[in-house]
């Protein structure tokens, strides 16, 4: 039933609160105002991702309230999905946690929306799959996502030469089409990406799902300048990036170190009550270490 991100290359066509707050067309959206300011001080974004309602929805909004107070410059909420054909074993078990406890896209929204309540400049990426945004309605999410104050959204499998519409109407309410590229992207792909893509560029530096593998950081290396020659905008490389050291070594080539699976094994490992703590100790010790480098 697994697939790796390569075979999602080949996906489908993509189908068819805060406004007064909200960047709209031209202007900067939180995502390129963070990174501004970050260049700007010669540092690299930190940017953890949670399952949204895991491992408890009454905990999830302050748990993203800590990340922000452990040093994450923008956080990914991933969208529970029964059939995350991207994610290994850790995130699954994450989303199948979320989902029992009756967490879908408009309670994700919710989440959102209420992290805005305290928080106007932390950027929120929104990051899950096609079937949840369909079964809203592509139009009504746009919307909903604008509305409840989401910077970003990436659809792992909403492939870059088929979602130009989708990504026009996210720029539109000035959110930030996403798109991920792996070790086996082509030229080609590096290209459709560059086109449309806004906010960051996800590089996914192993083969296969989230969590696995070895992280090589000679190949990431490697990668990079090939990318950079077709993407304007930022790239932050995640998988296989469990620690401090390993945060370091790609923030010195990145722009971004994304960090997931490593953070969720943490926080399954403790009462749902402790996971704000745990969360905080962790980002904070892989922030040090980025600006440490």
């Amino acid at each position: 039933m697994k697939q790796t991100l390569d075979a999602l290359h080949a996906s489908p066509a993509v189908g068819g609160s805060m406004p007064s707050e909200r960047p709209r067309g031209m202007e900067m959206n939180r995502i390129d105002q963070r990174f501004a300011q970050l260049r700007a001080q010669g540092r690299k974004a930190l940017i953890p991702y949670i399952a949204a309602g895991d491992p408890a929805p009454a905990v999830t909004v302050e748990l993203m309230h800590a990340l922000v107070q452990g040093g994450a410059d923008v956080i990914e909420l991933g969208v529970p999905f029964s059939d995350p054909m991207a994610d290994g074993p850790v995130i699954q078990r994450a989303t199948e946690r979320a989902i029992a406890q009756g967490v879908g896209l408009p309670q994700v929204l919710d989440f959102v929306r209420a992290f805005r309540q305290t928080d106007a400049v932390t950027p929120i990426v929104l990051m899950g799959y096609a079937n949840p945004v369909e079964r809203f309605g592509v139009d009504a999410f746009v919307a909903a996502a604008q509305a409840a104050g989401v910077d970003g959204v990436l659809i792992v499998d909403y492939p870059p030469q088929e979602s130009e519409a989708f990504a026009a109407a996210l720029k539109a309410a000035g959110i930030a089409p996403i798109f991920l590229l792996a070790p086996t992207s082509t030229e080609q792909r590096m290209a459709d990406v560059g086109r449309i893509a806004s906010g960051y560029v996800y590089y996914v530096s192993l083969k296969g799902v989230t969590g696995a593998g070895h992280l090589d950081t000679s190949a990431v290396a490697a990668m990079l300048p090939r990318i950079r020659a077709h993407v304007r905008v930022p790239v932050g490389v995640g998988f296989g990036i469990r620690d401090a050291q390993t945060a370091r070594a790609i923030g010195a080539l990145a722009d971004a170190v994304v960090i997931g699976s490593r953070l969720i094994e943490l926080l399954e490992a403790q009462p749902a009550a402790q996971a704000a703590d745990v969360a905080r100790r962790f980002i904070q010790d892989i922030r040090q270490a980025l600006d440490a480098a």
